[in-house]
């Protein structure tokens, strides 16, 4: 089996198809879904969507983006909504510093904020993070000094020095279709270090697509795709990637029951 461990279902891209795209998903081995919050405004559309479909799991959280206008938005608050069934992780959260959409004070305060509230239920964060690899790196160490927590750097496209660090501060490490891109030499050359126990595979869907789909819609059946370039750089089978990377998942999210 697989697991896509991060996409956003409550997305316009997928208006009234979600029972099809679930299916072709299933059909391709994927049978577990995380659908991930940008904003704690909208969390009740996410958590419909999770109630709604049986192998779909929901995040609460405030994107980076989206950080100046949730500013208010407290750890209490989190720990209260992750509360209701279904909910297995905080975030997206974190910094980007590429777009800086919201002022970077507002965003370094509402990371602490979604690390608070993963350190005081034991629910892993799913970290945001763009242009920003030494701050990030620096939050993280000095947050895990105030008391353990769970994490996944989603999406990884930062550099060696932050996949490491994290790694080495416990947390795990999430391949999406940015890997299967041909420019994307040094992010596979990271992917074949990673510790095995220490790897997922996502989609970020509808974002990002791999090949052969670059440049439409992308959606959680093309996990495969991603997971298949990730074998190939490790050097094991397809089978054992997916063996390994759903076990690595459900250690993660341990609220989450396999199939």
């Amino acid at each position: 089996m697989l697991v896509d461990s991060h996409c956003h279902l409550d997305f316009p891209d997928f208006e009234g198809e979600l029972d099809a795209i679930l299916a072709r998903a299933a059909k391709e081995g994927v049978q577990r879904f995380v659908t991930v919050s940008t904003r704690v405004r909208k969390f009740d559309q996410i958590h419909e969507i999770a109630t709604k479909y049986d192998p779909v799991y929901c995040s609460v959280g405030t994107h980076p983006h989206n950080a100046g206008e949730e500013s208010g938005v407290t750890a209490d608050d989190l720990v209260k909504l992750a509360q209701r069934p279904k909910v297995v992780a905080f975030g997206e959260a974190g910094l980007d510093f590429h777009y800086d959409h919201s002022p970077r004070d507002d965003q370094r305060a509402g990371f602490r904020t979604h690390i608070e509230a993963a350190r005081r239920t034991g629910l892993p964060l799913i970290i945001h993070t763009r242009s920003a690899d030494e701050e990030t790196a620096r939050i993280l160490a000095e947050e895990m000094g105030k008391g353990a927590f769970k994490a996944v750097l989603h999406c990884f496209s930062s550099g060696r020095e932050l996949a490491f660090k994290g790694v080495e501060l416990g947390l795990y490490v999430s391949f999406s279709g940015i890997l299967t891109f041909k420019k994307s030499e040094e992010l596979r050359e990271i992917a074949a270090q990673i510790p095995a126990d220490r790897i997922l595979v996502e989609t970020d869907a509808p974002f990002l697509a791999p090949p052969p789909h670059r440049g439409k819609r992308n959606e959680p059946a093309f996990v495969r795709h991603t997971a298949r370039v990730l074998a190939e750089v490790r050097g094991v089978s397809e089978d054992a990637l997916a063996e390994q990377t759903s076990a690595n998942f459900f250690r993660l999210f341990d609220k989450v029951p396999p199939p």
